[in-house]
């Protein structure tokens, strides 16, 4: 599957996660996407809601958050300090081009999916709280790009059912990113085993929306095989934001992009052709070799033949073929034992 000109198949798609983390500071978010690239992302993604588009201006119970990071605040307050104001987003699409990243974003109504379309964003993603949504689902489908899934409240019928709905539309460019909705989210709840899980249940591309502090996660993910992996990025973690404790910095994410690229050299590919090096490896295997000088007519035994390093003489699996055979030619010791009659 492709995102814009970016082949998944062919290498790992770095998402920089840029969320509220411009602390409603423009500059910052120009800043940001810059300072992405140069950390090595492949992507950046935004997010396009307002307060309204996303929950209620209502101060009941129901609307206020009771535990974990955001505790006190109500929905509607979190919202407006975290929302991307839409009339940044069309220099924000236009500095990430030109910086060379793909740029697309997570709506969150269809009035965002509208919104968007006027940037032709390659993808859209749907975040995690809003895989339930299946109207808002279908309709972004119905664009014919490529959808990404986050499951972090996901259970497998739900995860069906908004597949069944993307492709209800005809649109098979699909990809789930495994996801721990915990802000953040603690090592021992990210259980990544269900990378080759979801590909093997559902048959599409699978990445990592990763919450955990650092980038353990990330390598194993891709070790499992995810070939996305997404994580939130701040220019500097002195800033405060709604997200920005669970976010990495420039260096940061400079270095887990390091490791990323490295473990895919480490994967390599599925064969069992040697490479040139491990060809020239060989030389250091092990045959058979003289021991002993050994006469013309005598007899081959275990005490004038061994097998040694390298590998220049007969195949070690030769050996009790030629034990009790007589030399035809004399051998000094050290030379390879190249003949079997």
């Amino acid at each position: 599957m492709k995102i814009g000109d970016f082949d998944l198949d062919k290498k790992v798609f770095v998402v920089a996660e840029l969320s509220a983390n411009h602390g409603g500071s423009f500059k910052r978010a120009i800043k940001s996407i810059k300072a992405a690239k140069r950390a090595g992302a492949d992507g950046v993604k935004l997010q396009t809601y307002t307060p309204d588009t996303i929950t209620l201006n209502s101060k009941r119970d129901d609307f206020m958050i009771k535990n974990g990071l955001w505790k006190g605040k109500n929905l509607y307050e979190l919202y407006k300090e975290a929302s991307t104001p839409w009339q940044w987003h069309k220099e924000l699409f236009d500095v990430a081009r030109e910086e060379g990243l793909v740029c697309f974003s997570s709506p969150f109504d269809e009035s965002a999916v509208d919104f968007l379309e006027e940037f032709d964003p390659p993808a859209y993603k749907i975040a995690s709280f809003e895989i339930t949504d299946v109207n808002l689902i279908k309709y972004t489908a119905l664009r014919k790009k490529p959808v990404i899934l986050s499951t972090g409240i996901a259970d497998l019928g739900d995860i069906s059912l908004a597949i069944e709905m993307i492709k209800s539309t005809g649109n098979e460019d699909i990809a789930l990113l495994k996801c721990t909705s915990s802000y953040p989210a603690p090592l021992e709840d990210a259980n990544l085993f269900n990378i080759p899980s979801l590909k093997e249940i559902f048959g599409v591309i699978v990445g990592l929306s990763d919450h955990t502090l650092g980038s353990v996660s990330p390598i194993v993910g891709v070790a499992l095989g995810a070939r996305i992996i997404e994580k939130h990025f701040i220019l500097d973690r002195e800033i405060k934001t709604p997200d920005s404790s669970f976010s990495m910095d420039e260096m940061q994410f400079k270095e887990m992009v390091k490791n990323i690229r490295e473990a895919e050299k480490v994967l390599g590919e599925k064969s069992y052709i040697l490479t040139k090096k491990a060809k020239e490896g060989r030389f250091f295997a092990r045959s058979l070799y003289a021991s002993k000088d050994i006469k013309k007519g005598e007899i081959f035994t275990k005490e004038n033949v061994k097998s040694v390093r390298p590998s220049l003489g007969l195949h070690p699996k030769n050996l009790y073929k030629i034990l009790g055979k007589k030399a035809q030619k004399e051998i000094k010791f050290g030379e390879p034992i190249k003949y079997i009659e």
